[in-house]
C-alpha cells in the first residue's frame, strides 16, 4: 500500500489560506517533546497520534510513549519497519506503515484534548533521495516544511486524516477508531485562556502560539541557522585542507619537477572545480613561456603547447614586480586587459588572449622560493558569467602553489645532488687513472734513465758506441717525461679558461704539411704507416689560432699512428660541409673503436685497454685536448668505426675565413684609431 499524497499537502487543500513554515530537525524535536511533556504534566486523557519516519527514531522515544499510554488509552504510534515494530496493540497502538508510503518522509504529533489542542505536521523537504541509516542518524541540518499550531480546527483535521491512514493499515482498530472520533473529533467547547494555563486561543485560523513559546521556536530556528551555516564553513575548510594536504603529499612523492607540476595542475583543477588550470615553468627575464601542463573541464578548449608572452606583458609585469597573486573578477572591465597606452601591442595579445581562450575571469599565482620566480599558475573561469575570486580560494592556491615550490626545488636540488655525484664519481675515476698512468709512464722511463746513468757513472771503459746508445736512450725517456709533464700543463691551461686565442687566416695545406713534420720528426719514419694527403690544392682560408690548429693535427695523426700497423693506411681528408665550416677527416685502417666508446675516447685519461695494460704508450691526453681546442674556436669533434679492427675516422670542423666581415672589422678598428689621434690633437 502505497500513499502518495502528504499530510501536509492533504491538510493545505483544507485551509488554502495557510502557508507553511520551514523547521531544521532540532527544532522539531524540542516542539515535539514540549507538547509530549504537556500531556504528561496535564490531567486529561487526551488523543495521541505519532508518526515518526523509521522504526529507530521510534525506539528513541518508546520511554516516553510508554508514560504517556499511562494517561490515555487513544495513543496510536506509526512508523516504519526495520527490526520488529509491527501492527501490534499492546501498552498502545503501532501501525507498521510500509516504507514507501509518503509518511516515510514526514513527521507528526498530534495531541486533541479537554484542555489542550496542538498539531505539528511537517514534511522533510531537503530528502530528494531514500535516506540511509548514516544520512537520517546524523544528519543535523534537516529541514522539514509544515505547520505547528494551537488551532483546533486544524488540529481537528490533522487527527482525522491521520485516522484515516491508521485505518487503511489496521481495519481493526475501526471500533476504537471510531470512538475517538465521538468523543475528541466531535468537540466544540474547544479550551480558553483560562484553562489550566493553555495558550490563548481563538476562533481565527492562523491562531498563533503565545510570544513567549514562539520566541522560543525562533530562538532554536537562529540557532539551527548559525549550526548549519558553522558546519557548512567547517566542510569547506576541511575540504580545502584534505585538497592541500592531498596535493602536498602527491608531489612531495616525487622528485620529477615535470610529474610535480602535472600532479599540482591537475588536483588544484579537480578541487576547485575551475574551467582551465594551467602551470608553467618562468622566470623574471624570459620572453616566452610554453604551456606544458593543463587541467581542463568538460568542453573547454586547451592551450596546452601554446606559448605564453610574458616581455611587455602587464599581467606577468605586476605578479613579479608585487611578488604576490593577481585577481581579475572580470577581464572585459579589467583596465590592463582594455587600455592600450602603455604598449598597443601588448594590449592586443592580452585581448586576444582572452578572446580565443574565453577568459572571463582570471587568477594568476607565482611560484616563488625564497622570493625567486620558478614559474606561474593560473586559474582561467571560463563561462559567460564571471566570477568573483573567494579570498579563501586565492588563500588555497596561494599555499598550493607554495609547496609546488618546495617540492621544485627539492627535486632540483636531488637533481642537482646526483649531477654532483656523478660528477665526483667521475673525478674519483679520474684520480684513479691519473695515479695509475702518471705512476706507469714516470717509472719507466726514469727507471731506464736510472740505469742508462748509472751504467755511465760505474763504467768509465765502456766502448764509445754503447755509451752513445745509453745516451740515445735516457735522451728519448726524458723527452716522453717532458711530453707527459707538457701535456698535463696543456690541458690543465684550456680547462681553465686562460688560453687566449688568436685567430687568424690561415692555409689549411700548411698547417697539415707542418703537422705531418711534427709527426715524423717524432716518430722513426720506418716504422710510421703511409700517410696519404688528400686535402685539395685549393680551399678557403681557415680562421683559426695556428699553434693549436697544429697542434690538434699533430695529435690525430700521432693518435693514428699508434693504433695502425706498419702496412695499414692514414688518410687525411678536407672538404666543405655545406655551411661556413671546413670538415676535417683523419681516418685509418688500425684496430677501430667499439661503438659504445665513441664518445667516451675523448674523455681525460681514457685508454680502451686499461690504465695498466696497454700495448700502445701515451697518457690517454691526447683526444681530451684536441676536443677542447676545437671547443675553443667553436667547431665540433667526434669519432666514428665499424667496431673492433675495422679502422676508425676522426672528425673535425673550423670555421671559414670571412673576408668580408675581417675587413669590416678593420675598417672599424681604423676609424677608432683615427677618432683617438684626431681627439688627442684637437686636446693640444
Amino acid at each position: 500500500m502505497s500513499k502518495s499524497k502528504s499530510v501536509v499537502s492533504q491538510l493545505l487543500e483544507s485551509f488554502p489560506d495557510w502557508r507553511p513554515q520551514m523547521y531544521f530537525k532540532s527544532s522539531l524535536t524540542a516542539l515535539s517533546h514540549a507538547m509530549e511533556d504537556r500531556v504528561l504534566a496535564g490531567s486529561d486523557a487526551p488523543l495521541v497520534i505519532a508518526s515518526f519516519q523509521r522504526e529507530r527514531f521510534y525506539r528513541q522515544e518508546a520511554h516516553r510513549y510508554k508514560r504517556i499510554a499511562g494517561k490515555s488509552d487513544q495513543v496510536y504510534v506509526l512508523a516504519a519497519p526495520e527490526a520488529d515494530f509491527t501492527n501490534n496493540s499492546d501498552i498502545y497502538e503501532t501501525i507498521a506503515f510500509e516504507p514507501t508510503d509518503s509518511l516515510a518522509q514526514e513527521w507528526h504529533l498530534v495531541v486533541i484534548g479537554k484542555n489542550y489542542i496542538s498539531c505539528l505536521v511537517c514534511e522533510e523537504k531537503s530528502a530528494t533521495a531514500p535516506h540511509t541509516k548514516a544520512s537520517l542518524a546524523m544528519d543535523t541540518s534537516r529541514r522539514f516544511e509544515g505547520i505547528w499550531t494551537f488551532d483546533p480546527h486544524v488540529s481537528l483535521k490533522a487527527a482525522d486524516i491521520l485516522l484515516d491512514k491508521i485505518l487503511d493499515y489496521r481495519p481493526e482498530l475501526a471500533p476504537k477508531i471510531k470512538k475517538a472520533r465521538q468523543e475528541y473529533l466531535s468537540l466544540t467547547d474547544f479550551p480558553t485562556a483560562s484553562s489550566e494555563a493553555s495558550p490563548q486561543l481563538g476562533d481565527s485560523i492562523h491562531n498563533n502560539p503565545d510570544p513567549f513559546v514562539q520566541r522560543l521556536v525562533s530562538y532554536l530556528q537562529a540557532g539551527q541557522y548559525k549550526l548549519l551555516k558553522a558546519h557548512k564553513s567547517l566542510s569547506i575548510k576541511q575540504q580545502k585542507e584534505q585538497l592541500l594536504n592531498s596535493v602536498t603529499d602527491s608531489i612531495r612523492r616525487s622528485l620529477d619537477t615535470e610529474e610535480i607540476l602535472q600532479v599540482a595542475v591537475q588536483k588544484l583543477g579537480e578541487g576547485l572545480g575551475v574551467c582551465r588550470c594551467i602551470v608553467y615553468r618562468c622566470h623574471e627575464k624570459d620572453s616566452t613561456a610554453v604551456i606544458n601542463h593543463e587541467f581542463t573541464g568538460p568542453g573547454i578548449k586547451s592551450v596546452k603547447g601554446k606559448t605564453w608572452q610574458l616581455k611587455h606583458n602587464p599581467l606577468f609585469e605586476e605578479v613579479v614586480g608585487l611578488r604576490e597573486t593577481l585577481t581579475i573578477d572580470n577581464t572585459s572591465q579589467d583596465s590592463r586587459l582594455t587600455k592600450q597606452s602603455v604598449n598597443k601591442e601588448a594590449g592586443k595579445y592580452l585581448q586576444n588572449l582572452v578572446k580565443t581562450c574565453s577568459i572571463s575571469s582570471w587568477l594568476l599565482v607565482p611560484v616563488l622560493y625564497q622570493d625567486h620566480l620558478l614559474g606561474m599558475m593560473e586559474l582561467h573561469h571560463c563561462e559567460p558569467q564571471p566570477i568573483v575570486w573567494k579570498p579563501d580560494d586565492v588563500a588555497l592556491v596561494d599555499a598550493i602553489a607554495t609547496q609546488v615550490g618546495v617540492a621544485l626545488i627539492q627535486a632540483e636540488s636531488y637533481a642537482n645532488l646526483e649531477d654532483l655525484n656523478e660528477q665526483l664519481a667521475a673525478l674519483d675515476r679520474t684520480r684513479s687513472n691519473l695515479v695509475a698512468i702518471t705512476g706507469h709512464e714516470l717509472r719507466t722511463p726514469l727507471s731506464t734513465i736510472q740505469v742508462c746513468l748509472e751504467s755511465l757513472a760505474t763504467e768509465p771503459d765502456m766502448p764509445e758506441e754503447l755509451r752513445q746508445v745509453m745516451l740515445n736512450t735516457a735522451l728519448s725517456d726524458a723527452e716522453r717525461m717532458r711530453n707527459l709533464v707538457q701535456d698535463f700543463l696543456t690541458l690543465s691551461r684550456l680547462e681553465s679558461g686562460r688560453v687566449e686565442w688568436n685567430l687568424e687566416p690561415l692555409s689549411m695545406n700548411e698547417c697539415i704539411d707542418l703537422s705531418l713534420s711534427h709527426v715524423r720528426s717524432r716518430v722513426n719514419s720506418q716504422s710510421l704507416p703511409a700517410i696519404a694527403n688528400l686535402v685539395p690544392p685549393e680551399l678557403p682560408l681557415v680562421q683559426a689560432d695556428g699553434e693549436w690548429l697544429v697542434e690538434v693535427l699533430a695529435k690525430l695523426l700521432d693518435n693514428a699512428c699508434k693504433f695502425t700497423q706498419e702496412n695499414g693506411q692514414i688518410t687525411i681528408k678536407v672538404a666543405s660541409n655545406g655551411s661556413s665550416q671546413l670538415e676535417v677527416t683523419v681516418s685509418d685502417t688500425g684496430r677501430g673503436i667499439e661503438p659504445n666508446s665513441l664518445e667516451t675516447v675523448f674523455d681525460r685519461f681514457y685508454q680502451e685497454e686499461g690504465s695498466l695494460r696497454r700495448s700502445a704508450g701515451g697518457t690517454g691526453l691526447g683526444l681530451a685536448i684536441c676536443r677542447q681546442i676545437v671547443n675553443g674556436w667553436g667547431g665540433k669533434i667526434w669519432a666514428e668505426s665499424e667496431g673492433k679492427n675495422q679502422g676508425s675516422q676522426f672528425h673535425f670542423t673550423i670555421p671559414v675565413f670571412d673576408d668580408i666581415s675581417q675587413n669590416l672589422e678593420k675598417t672599424k678598428k681604423t676609424k677608432k684609431t683615427k677618432t683617438k689621434r684626431n681627439n688627442r690633437i684637437s686636446s693640444k
